[in-house]
């Protein structure tokens, strides 16, 4: 049986509850794009809405990099 190699991401997923939260975030912020997509036509609303969500979603994604490059530097400091 063959082990599946987990991210850096996945562990900080598992021991940081502020990573989680923004884990969430980020997937409801997309499934939020997803959904408007589904429309044929996106009126001059829709559009506004496109940009607000990608905006959130970037944003939540800068904070969840920025907590794994702590974690990280953090692991890189206690393996010296």
């Amino acid at each position: 049986m063959a082990t599946a190699q987990r991210s850096p991401r996945d562990v900080i997923g598992e021991s940081d509850a502020e990573y989680q939260r923004l884990a969430e975030q980020h997937r409801q912020y997309d499934a939020q794009l997803q959904q408007l997509f589904r429309s044929p036509y996106l009126n001059s609303e829709d559009l506004i809405e496109e940009i607000r969500l990608k905006k959130l979603k970037l944003h939540v994604k800068d904070e969840m990099e920025r907590i794994a490059a702590r974690v990280h530097s953090a692991g890189a400091r206690h393996s010296q």
